[in-house]
């Protein structure tokens, strides 16, 4: 059995229906193209339009040309209509003897209503055993803001950890493609850029082009990383983390320079409290709204860390961004 995939990102100030909604159409559309289309996948498209309605989405240029269906994924509750459209959805799936595959990144940007309605409706089809199968990913938020939304959530998913890479991998990312092009980095070379990047997957691939583009080969050396490291710190700076920063609030700004001037990977929720003059308690939203947008974790209770590494070093050389 195949599947039809629906591929997309949840988007900050964007509802996580109005990203599904297309992509699922579109599959639904595709089933009923399909010699033999049965009564389920009309149903299935009669609920989806149910469900736009429902729950007023404004997507644009969107219309169905299908009588929606009274009595289901029409209450305007997403938590009641989500699971109604996604059983929909699975059963018209399974009559044409296929499955539907959701790849959802970002999913850390979902709001706690959707994340409710999300959770609700996988466990509605994890009991009815129809195929409709969700593989989202996220920060390393993503598994507490999923309990917060349901208790049941911890043992309804599994959270593989997708970290940064080991000195090993980092190694076998720069040196395969550079030895197709019969070029080689050094050892040396590799352990530079393996420290400058702590082996995040993207400052990996800033690393690799401008060092490729640097070193005239067809050894790669250490000094070709030095040469190319204002570079890679001003593309990184310019856009990586200049795009982040400015998606901050004031306030959020001023939590992470002083989380960033403690210089550690992680502090204490108290101790940055300490550095604002301000109550921990008082600071509560700030942090989690710089959790929802991504930019800090908190790898246990009371700690919170940058979620990408290099950050804090960008707040300490820019500290006059900062209000």
């Amino acid at each position: 059995m195949g599947y039809h995939v629906a591929a997309f990102e949840v988007r900050e100030g964007y509802s996580f229906a109005s990203a599904l909604v297309p992509e699922l159409r579109n599959i639904l559309y595709e089933l009923d193209s399909l010699s033999g289309a049965g009564e389920k996948v009309r149903r299935g498209l009669m609920v989806l339009r149910n469900f736009i309605s429902s729950i007023k989405l404004n997507i644009g240029e969107f219309s169905m040309d299908i009588e929606p269906m009274r009595g289901i994924a029409d209450t305007g509750d997403i938590s009641h209509d989500m699971p109604d459209l996604f059983f929909a959805a699975a059963q018209a799936a399974k009559e044409k003897n296929t499955g539907i595959l959701l790849l959802v990144d970002e999913m850390h940007m979902l709001v706690k209503e959707e994340f409710n309605a999300l959770i609700l409706a996988m466990h509605i089809l994890q009991q009815e055993q129809v195929p409709l199968v969700l593989i989202g990913a996220g920060l390393p938020t993503l598994p507490r803001l999923a309990g917060e939304a349901k208790s049941y959530a911890e043992r309804l998913f599994d959270y593989p950890v997708i970290d940064r890479l080991s000195f090993a991998d980092s190694c076998e990312a720069l040196q395969k493609p550079a030895l197709r092009e019969n070029a080689e980095f050094s050892a040396e070379a590799l352990q530079a850029v393996y420290t400058y990047s702590h082996g995040y997957p993207y400052f990996l691939q800033v690393w690799g082009y401008h060092v490729w583009n640097q070193a005239e080969g067809p050894l790669i050396t250490v000094e070709d990383v030095e040469a190319a490291s204002q570079k890679v710190q001003s593309r990184l700076d310019d856009g990586f983390f200049r795009v982040r920063f400015d998606r901050l609030t004031d306030a959020e700004k001023r939590y992470a320079r002083a989380l960033a001037e403690l210089q550690n990977q992680e502090a204490s929720t108290a101790r940055i409290a300490d550095i604002l003059k301000r109550k921990a308690t008082s600071l509560a939203s700030t942090r989690d709204r710089l959790m929802r947008k991504g930019m800090i974790f908190s790898p246990r209770q009371g700690i919170v860390s940058f979620s990408v590494p290099l950050f804090d070093d960008f707040l300490r050389r820019k500290m006059s961004l900062v209000p």
